[in-house]
């Protein structure tokens, strides 16, 4: 702690920063063993873990067929801040865990509206409808009109995707590992040989400033577009016809980034504790705005902070998975410009809504720095989600419950969607108490009560 403070006072006083991450060789100390390094720029070079698995000649020639969805979806914005978001084509509901088709809703309809109920004055309870005549066949009073203004913006997607399982043994198969601030990808160790052994093409870089890849000292750098180039070029580089994104924290972002530009490239997405649709913006009031040397000073009781809400324990297991992971091991200078460059405007909740592509999430109990309802939130936002909660692990869950995450990983890899069951539906809407959103969402026909059910697997 003193030698850290000796440091700080010094680099204070002469303005320089003492802390640069360059280019080293692997953990064990040898260059192989999948470890290469990319020049994605004149200067700006990453370090890839890169495991290309051996498989017979014959796998290379067997198509996957797949099963065809239908992708209809309207998002309409209005100018006083609702979102309505309309599911025309296909739903897909299945439980991931215990590895069960998903079975597939024909034109069924479900509505989301956001709104800031905060500040809007609260509007009183609308006056009971009167009483039908009674008879065999009774439908539901239909609920009260909201009346809403004219559109702001209207996005209309209507497209077929089509959803396969991704065996290891297919060779157009590519998993791509982005890990999130402070981490490297060394963080993804148990799911790179988990997967690799599986015979999954795997492929993790360190971002910019973090693990053994360069640093520069610029912080435009380290802003959410250089670092989503950078990857661009990883992705470009490494991809086959059907590929998986796992992110984890901030590379949520970048997933989502990529599986909007190349939609056609990108099969499934996971996010783990990344957070909800909302569009990123720095804060200013954080501690990581502070100068670089004060940060340096302060580097041991972060190192702890990290410590103690990034993980759900705090021992000497958890301390080695730190050492081991190379997480949180980046320069002040990296850690204030990667903060600070987080504004991404375009990743807003329509965003997000304009994704086909099945996802993943996974959640952490214990995190500290994502809460649950933000992960709830992206389940509705997105057009095929599916929400599973680890309830012993926290922000870094894959270090923590390595074989529960890949369990779930790995099933998600496998699972297709079975559209042999498509059942009539009829709309039935549903007012949510919860001062974020109100949900309506389409079931099976019946008659008498309808029942709500989520909208999504949680």
């Amino acid at each position: 702690m003193l030698t850290s403070i000796t440091e700080s006072i010094f680099c204070c006083l002469m303005g320089k920063t003492t802390s640069v991450v360059l280019p080293v060789e692997s953990s064990d100390g040898k260059p192989a063993d999948g470890f290469e390094f990319v020049e994605v720029k004149p200067g700006r070079v990453l370090r890839v873990r890169h495991i290309l698995p051996e498989r017979p000649a014959a796998t290379e020639s067997q198509p996957e067929a797949g099963s065809s969805v239908h992708c209809k979806r309207k998002i309409t914005v209005y100018r006083n801040g609702q979102l309505v978001i309309e599911n025309l084509g296909d739903v897909l509901h299945s439980e991931i865990l215990q590895c069960q088709n998903g079975d597939v809703e024909q034109c069924s309809t479900v509505e989301v509206e956001l709104s800031d109920y905060t500040t809007a004055p609260s509007s009183p309870d609308p006056k009971p409808a009167p009483p039908l005549p009674s008879s065999d066949q009774q439908k539901p009073a239909p609920p009260p009109r909201r009346r809403r203004r004219k559109p702001k913006r209207t996005v209309l997607i209507d497209t077929e995707r089509c959803i396969s399982s991704c065996k290891g043994t297919h060779s157009d198969v590519a998993l791509f590992f982005i890990h999130g601030v402070g981490g490297s990808l060394d963080i993804w160790g148990s799911q790179l040989d988990f997967f690799s052994r599986l015979g999954y093409e795997v492929i993790a870089p360190d971002l910019a400033g973090h693990g053994a890849s360069t640093a520069p000292q610029i912080a435009a750098a380290y802003t959410f577009y250089a670092l989503a180039e950078d990857l661009r070029a990883i992705f470009k580089r490494y991809a086959r016809k059907r590929n998986i994104l796992i992110g984890h924290s901030y590379g949520v972002s970048f997933c989502t980034f990529l599986a909007h530009e190349y939609p056609e490239q990108v099969h499934k997405v996971v996010m783990i504790n990344g957070g909800g649709p909302t569009a990123l913006e720095p804060s200013l009031c954080s501690i990581f705005q502070l100068p670089s040397c004060v940060l340096h000073c302060l580097s041991p009781c972060l190192a702890w902070s990290f410590l103690k809400a990034g993980f759900a324990r705090q021992g000497a297991k958890e301390k080695q998975l730190l050492k081991e992971g190379n997480a949180f091991n980046v320069s002040p200078f990296v850690l204030r410009a990667m903060m600070s460059g987080q504004y991404w405007p375009e990743g807003d909740e329509v965003y997000h809504a304009e994704l086909t592509v099945p996802i993943l999430l996974v959640h952490g109990m214990y995190d500290k720095f994502v809460p649950i309802d933000e992960d709830q939130r992206m389940a509705e936002i997105l057009l095929f989600a599916f929400l599973k909660v680890i309830e012993e692990g926290s922000h870094m869950v894959m270090m923590e419950c390595p074989e529960t995450v890949n369990t779930l990983l790995h099933e998600f890899f496998l699972w297709e969607p079975d559209n042999s069951k498509k059942d009539t539906v009829t709309t039935v809407t549903a007012n949510d108490a919860t001062p974020v959103q109100t949900l309506a969402v389409a079931n099976g026909g019946s008659t008498g009560t309808p029942k709500v059910n989520k909208p999504l697997n949680k």
